[in-house]
């Protein structure tokens, strides 16, 4: 099933990387990596404080030497470094807000970003430093603005989004041309139903059932434009989840996919009982090492849709004794080269529309694991985030348990999304 919330999901996708040394990052113009040149003016120098979330020590290398060459840059600036553990760094961060300890600039993904928003305790970015919307990739950029509230709070740091992966055996075997996978939800049924057919209902070919994402991947509205209530119960939407229902009735769905006890389309990908998945531009690298067997036989293709967009970035305190000094740190630690450099290291992708040029992200090395890491760099100039950040577990929950009442046929899909819609709006004003 896909992800939608991404803050852990990238943490623990850096933590999974091995780290290694990493010199001097290099001096870079003020476009790049120095101090921006409107809005926040003054010379850059002072104290000021970067914190990560749970980066050391396997990128301590990496992190100290972008800090390093940062005060060469600027002789006048002093930089400390925090990092914070993986568990439970949102309460830490909400504490540090609380107690008037938050850094200069903090690691923040957009939703742990979003409560400090409210509060007024970040800074502007996009006025602060107007160029950062012609230098970052637009979803990035997209991903710190928020309903009901004017500005870009956070520099856009490094990126992933999913890719869709085909087991290339499995549809040869049962009548499908993996050169011509589905690139809409159309053609995924119509070749789920050729699958079924030819592997007597043995695999699968859909195997995970639609969330709130999805019907933002299909064009649906989620949300007001002011926040304050949801709109995804649409004619739309309806549809959608009428053609999941059709299809699941059809049995082109495994028939426990709307349970709690469901094993995961992941799951069933690995075991080569479905022959679609969707995952990051790293998974087949990753695939590799877990299911060296299968790992081959994968074939990467676009995302269908709009691409759901991952996030990590960069926020700075409203509160800084010094802005000059922490946004020029902000755009430093994000400049290309720094990214790209963090990019050799741990499967990410950089922010910077500049990186677009860079053969690292840009050209394949014509192994199925090049040509996915190819599809999802190109993917992200159109990326967004698919789930608003306000959706809670609970909401998510409650959606879930709509969408399978309604693909099972117990209501119709408009009541469903009617029923899901006026809770999630009652749980956003409570």
């Amino acid at each position: 099933m896909r992800r939608f919330r991404a803050g852990a999901a990238l943490a623990a996708a850096v933590l999974a990387a091995a780290g290694c040394g990493l010199g001097d990052a290099g001096p870079q113009g003020t476009a790049q990596g120095g101090a921006p040149s409107a809005a926040v003016t003054g010379e850059v120098k002072g104290k000021v404080t970067l914190q990560t979330w749970a980066l050391k020590p396997k990128f301590t290398d990496y992190v100290q030497g972008v800090i390093d060459a940062f005060q060469k840059r600027y002789p006048g600036v002093t930089v400390e470094w925090l990092d914070q553990p993986g568990d439970g760094y949102s309460d830490k961060v909400l504490s540090q807000a609380a107690s008037g300890t938050l850094p200069d600039v903090t690691n923040l993904p957009p939703d742990f970003a979003l409560p400090l928003v409210k509060q007024g305790m970040l800074l502007d970015v996009a006025q602060a430093d107007p160029k950062i919307s012609d230098e970052y990739v637009a979803g990035g950029v997209e991903a710190y603005t928020y309903a009901g509230q004017q500005g870009v709070y956070g520099y856009p740091w490094y990126l992933n989004t999913d890719v869709n992966y085909w087991n290339s055996e499995l549809m040869a075997k049962y009548g499908l041309d993996v050169k011509k996978p589905p690139t809409t939800f159309d053609e995924l049924v119509a070749q789920a139903r050729i699958m079924k057919e030819k592997s007597g209902g043995k695999v699968y070919l859909m195997s995970r059932r639609p969330e709130l994402g999805d019907l933002a991947e299909a064009g649906v509205e989620l949300m007001s434009a002011d926040g304050k209530r949801f709109t995804f119960n649409t004619p739309e939407a309806a549809a959608l989840l009428d053609k999941y229902r059709d299809a699941y009735k059809e049995g082109l769905l495994p028939r426990d996919v709307l349970t709690d006890t469901y094993a995961g389309n992941a799951k069933l990908f690995d075991e080569g009982t479905a022959a679609w998945t969707t995952g990051g531009g790293n998974y087949i690298t990753s695939l590799a090492v877990d299911n060296p067997s299968l790992a081959p036989k994968v074939v990467p293709s676009p995302d269908m849709g709009v691409p759901p967009l991952y996030v990590q970035g960069l926020s700075v305190s409203k509160q800084t004794k010094n802005p000059a000094a922490a946004v020029a740190l902000a755009r430093w630690v994000t400049s290309p080269e720094n990214q790209a450099a963090f990019a050799h290291l741990v499967s990410i992708f950089p922010s910077t529309k500049a990186s677009a040029g860079d053969p690292f992200f840009s050209r394949s090395d014509g192994t199925n694991a090049g040509d996915a890491k190819v599809i999802a760099f190109a993917s992200l100039a159109k990326a967004k985030m698919l789930q608003p950040v306000v959706v809670t577990d609970a909401m998510s929950k409650f959606v879930r348990q709509q969408f399978a009442l309604a693909i099972s046929g117990e209501v119709p899909s408009k009541q469903a999304l009617d029923t899901a819609a006026a809770k999630c709006d009652e749980l956003l004003a409570g």
